[in-house]
């Protein structure tokens, strides 16, 4: 049975009026993951061995809408210079790239296997003194103003669900925590949240991949969606 077999007949039970709202969410998130594996496998053909021709020196990974000027973008999703799923593997070959950066991505893959094989991946493509750049939502930025609250709160929630449908329901700090740990909008553009991390996590995650440095990353809104700033927290692993 074919990929494109199986996202038919989900198709065809979501049109169900019998379908439970459990079993559509669930078949909503596979029709994700279906799509994911339908152009990672369109990609594989054009480079089995998972590795690409081209050499980029300035990479991105899960940038989404969010392009950087002379950075390669590769994604899961459109729009993207490689549509590839990171959780196989950077598509790049060893010791080539300078600079590697994501954002808001590392959260939306499982932890520890995905998470981990990524570091990997990253120490493994970077050229020595090549640097890796992760910015991710900040649990330790959301845990210290609770319970106590914080005083932009109504602020922070509009940044971060000001264009879903769901903002009538977030509407507590309690909320931005569960945005953190979880983030479960049933969406089609939006992905889950799988892991929470801190500066801590992102310092033990990189180092225990093989890097001999991992700072705090002074933010820099010329790579960097500004958006982005507040309540993230951001990291430079040095190889």
């Amino acid at each position: 049975m074919t990929a494109d077999t199986v996202a038919e007949q989900i198709a065809e039970l979501l049109r169900q009026p019998t379908t439970t709202h459990g079993l559509a969410r669930a078949l909503r998130a596979a029709l994700k993951e279906l799509d994911v594996h339908r152009t990672h496998t369109a990609a594989l053909k054009a480079w089995p061995d998972g590795r690409i021709d081209d050499a980029p020196r300035k990479v991105q990974i899960g940038g989404g809408a969010h392009r950087i000027d002379g950075y390669f973008n590769i994604d899961a999703v459109p729009p993207a210079d490689l549509l590839w799923d990171i959780r196989e593997g950077i598509p790049l070959h060893d010791n080539t790239v300078h600079d590697l950066f994501s954002e808001h991505f590392l959260e939306h893959i499982d932890y520890p296997n995905s998470a981990k094989h990524y570091a990997r991946e990253a120490h493994r493509v970077l050229a020595p003194g090549g640097r890796v750049v992760t910015g991710v939502p900040d649990a330790g930025f959301v845990l210290t103003r609770y319970p106590s609250g914080d005083a932009d709160t109504r602020t922070l929630l509009k940044k971060w669900y000001g264009k879903r449908d769901c903002l009538d329901h977030i509407n507590t700090h309690l909320d931005l925590i569960n945005y953190v740990f979880r983030d479960q909008d049933d969406d089609p553009v939006y992905h889950p949240h799988y892991w929470a991390y801190d500066h801590d996590k992102l310092v033990q995650l990189f180092t225990e991949a093989g890097f001999a440095t991992v700072e705090p990353w002074e933010f820099d809104p010329q790579i960097a969606n500004p958006k982005r700033e507040w309540a993230s927290v951001y990291v430079v692993a040095a190889k």
